[in-house]
Parts: structure tokens; C-alpha cells; sequence
């Protein structure tokens, strides 16, 4: 008894001190994982989360709809096209009927959310009325490699209109009237479009601030016979470097939409701004789509068009270098390290110096400072050649493509 009661108490005290954090947590329908269902994941989750979390889905068939409420969520299936969440939603029936989901098949309401290999699917079956497969009000929202799918409108809308950040990258999208639809800033490279009717493929809304704007890269756009290239019912700013579009595609500029009764509109100061390079359609270029970067501000050339250049240098989500130490202060048995962003904390992580100082974890995970302690007095060449001495890891906690390591070489 008295060793059982030991050994509580350092698993207590283990606990109270690093904390306990599931940073991987496993959906499968077959229950072989910790639950059966993405909903069932997300609310095992605590009410406000500092550090990421990936969610990895294997292979099935989803009928679900969820909220992400919680900051710093990777939704991750075991493979893009068997890995599918899918859901029958009409946005009409769900404002006669609401809930506290929300109109989405995944509905976003937080910040740094990542959804990867995964196929997100409006089951509804009419073609045109609003059916999101994806909605978020949240920012710096990452989809990699998914299908998003409706038969509707607005299949994909993240509508932060003041600081909405987005980066999509791999994907197939499909829908019928606006259905991808960013407000604020968007960045989508390498990715399929198909319009199901023949109205607009793409939307933006950037009347917050004269800089945001949706830039499509390397993307190809294809639908049925006369579907429209894009609109806008807001100031928009769009950019098209080296995308290709059907012979399907109508000959129609992207447009803003007037309404009859002007008091309806929104204000339409900044006049229309889209920009083009090298784009191209079989059957022969439209002239509306020639190369035109030159009266865009500042003149950007293609490879200046970049997702850092997007979102103004306020989040670079292809960054891979590792994060690097912002300044420290070392105390009498421990050392704290500052850093530009929050830091996620896996297992205990232990760092030895090339002196072979052990320096061992002790708190600070999901903020932008970390403690470390050490038994001894410390000189400056024991922060030399830090290493990890064990399986714990320190990693950047934003959203990104990929995952970025922490190095702590401060001195070399």
C-alpha cells in the first residue's frame, strides 16, 4: 500500500508539473482508435487549447458535422480520397432549424486550424443553393490536399473579413455559384477548380483593407459549358499567375455585381482590380485575361507573389526553417528562452549542451516562453550545441505546411 500510494504521488506530482497533453489523438470507425468520431475527439478536448493538437482520422466514411472551437487543431485523414466526412446541409434548412454546429459540414470558429488529406463533402443533393462544405469565421486556416465538395454555393467560405488569413494548397474544390469565397486574404496554389453551373466559380470580399486580396497560383479551372471566371460584391482584389482554363470558360471578365436599389450596394471606391500572368485557356486566350501585373501596386513580378507576400508578411505558412531563439536570461537554477511565437511542448523534452549539461523541461509549453532547469551554476559555454537527450520535442504551434522544429543554438 505504502508503495502503491509512492507511486501515486510521482505520477501526481509528474502531472501537476508537466502537465498532461494528448498532442495525438486517433478517430477510427472500426474503434480502433480513442474515439469513433471527429465530435467525440474535439470535445474531449478542453475548453481553450494552447498547444497543437493533431487529430489523425483513418480511412472511412464520416457522417458527421462538427465545430472547431478550439485554437491550433489539425484535422488529418490517413488518406485524401477514403478518408471522408460528409454531410447532407442546406444552409435554408439549417436557418429554419438552427443548431449550435452551425451551417457547415466543418464549421471553423478558431484560429490556426489545419485540415489534411481529407475529403469534405455537402452530400445536399441540388445543384445552386447554398451548401457549405467548409465555413470559418477563424484566421490562418491551412487546407492541404483535401477534395471540398458540394453540389451548392459558397462550398468553401471563411469569411473573417478584418484579419482572415487562408492558404490552401493540393485541393480539388467544387461547387455552383461562388463556391470558393474568402473574405480577407486568401493564397491557393496547385489546385482544382469545377463549376457545376454557369455562373461564378470565385468570390472575394476585401473592403476591411485595401491590401487584402485572393491570389491563385498554378490552379486550373474548368466546369460546365459558359461558367464565369469570378465576381464580387464587395472591393475584391484578385491575382491569376500561371493558371489554366477550360474551353468552357465564357467570355466574361470578373465582374462586381450592382444592385437595383443602390442603397443595397457596398462602397466600390478602389475600382477593379485583377491581375494576370501567363494565364491561359484551350481554344484560345480571352484579351480581359493578358498579362497585366505591371499596373498592380508596386508592379510585383510572378515570383515575387508569393504567400508571404499575400498576407503582407504577417504569416508565412510555407516557412520551414526552425524557430529560432528570440533572447533568454538565465536564473539561479534555471533558464527561461523567449520566443516569436507560442511553442507546443511533446513528452519531456531534456536538452544536454556539448559541455553535457542536462537541462530539463519544467513549463512554459503553449506560450512564447519556455523554462528549463538545470542543478548547478551555469557559464556561457554551457549553452553550447544544445540537443535534444531525449524523445520530447519542441515545435512552432501556428499553422504551417510543415512542422517547424525549435533550435536553441544561441551561441555557437
Amino acid at each position: 500500500m505504502k508503495k502503491f500510494l509512492i507511486l501515486f504521488l510521482i505520477f501526481f506530482i509528474a502531472n501537476v508539473i508537466y502537465g498532461k497533453y494528448n498532442h495525438f489523438i486517433t478517430v477510427s470507425k472500426d474503434g480502433s482508435g480513442e474515439f469513433k468520431t471527429v465530435t467525440e475527439a474535439l470535445e474531449s478536448l478542453p475548453m481553450f487549447n494552447y498547444e497543437r493538437v493533431v487529430i489523425y482520422i483513418k480511412n472511412g466514411v464520416y457522417n458527421e458535422k462538427f465545430r472547431i472551437t478550439q485554437d491550433y487543431i489539425t484535422l488529418k485523414g490517413e488518406s485524401k480520397d477514403s478518408t471522408i466526412i460528409e454531410f447532407d446541409q442546406l444552409r435554408t434548412d439549417w436557418i429554419a432549424n438552427k443548431d449550435q454546429i452551425g451551417p457547415a459540414v466543418i464549421n471553423i470558429h478558431a484560429d490556426d486550424i489545419v485540415l489534411e488529406n481529407l475529403t469534405i463533402e455537402n452530400t445536399q443533393p441540388e445543384i445552386g443553393p447554398h451548401a457549405f462544405a467548409v465555413f470559418g469565421t477563424g484566421t490562418r486556416t491551412v487546407i492541404i490536399n483535401c477534395n471540398v465538395l458540394s453540389n451548392g454555393g459558397d462550398t468553401i467560405s471563411l469569411w473573417n473579413y478584418k484579419d482572415g488569413m487562408y492558404y490552401h494548397t493540393n485541393c480539388s474544390f467544387k461547387g455552383s455559384v461562388d463556391f470558393v469565397c474568402p473574405r480577407g486574404w486568401c493564397f491557393i496554389k496547385n489546385s482544382k477548380f469545377y463549376e457545376l453551373k454557369n455562373t461564378a466559380s470565385l468570390w472575394h470580399a476585401g473592403g476591411d483593407n485595401i491590401d487584402q486580396k485572393f491570389v491563385l497560383k498554378n490552379c486550373t479551372f474548368d466546369g460546365v459549358k459558359g461558367f464565369k471566371l469570378g465576381r464580387h460584391h464587395y472591393e475584391a482584389q484578385f491575382y491569376f499567375i500561371d493558371c489554366s482554363f477550360s474551353s468552357s470558360l465564357s467570355d466574361i471578365p470578373i465582374f462586381y455585381v450592382f444592385n437595383k436599389d443602390t442603397s443595397k450596394n457596398r462602397p466600390f471606391n478602389w475600382g477593379e482590380r485583377d491581375y494576370f500572368y501567363n494565364c491561359h485557356r484551350e481554344g484560345g486566350d480571352y484579351s480581359w485575361f493578358k498579362n497585366n501585373l505591371n499596373t498592380a501596386k508596386g508592379s510585383p513580378s510572378p515570383n515575387q507573389i508569393t504567400a508571404e507576400w499575400t498576407f503582407g508578411g504577417k504569416w508565412n505558412p510555407e516557412d520551414s526553417s526552425k524557430i529560432k531563439v528570440k533572447n533568454y536570461k538565465i536564473y539561479d537554477q534555471y533558464i527561461i528562452f523567449n520566443f516569436n511565437e507560442p511553442i507546443t511542448v511533446t513528452g519531456i523534452p531534456i536538452l544536454k549542451s556539448r559541455s553535457g549539461k542536462l537541462f530539463n523541461y519544467y513549463s512554459g509549453a503553449g506560450s512564447d516562453s519556455i523554462r528549463l532547469n538545470f542543478k548547478g551554476k551555469i557559464s556561457l559555454t554551457d549553452l553550447i550545441g544544445f540537443k535534444l537527450d531525449s524523445k520530447g520535442m519542441f515545435s512552432g504551434t501556428k499553422a504551417s505546411v510543415s512542422k517547424r522544429l525549435v533550435s536553441f543554438s544561441i551561441l555557437k
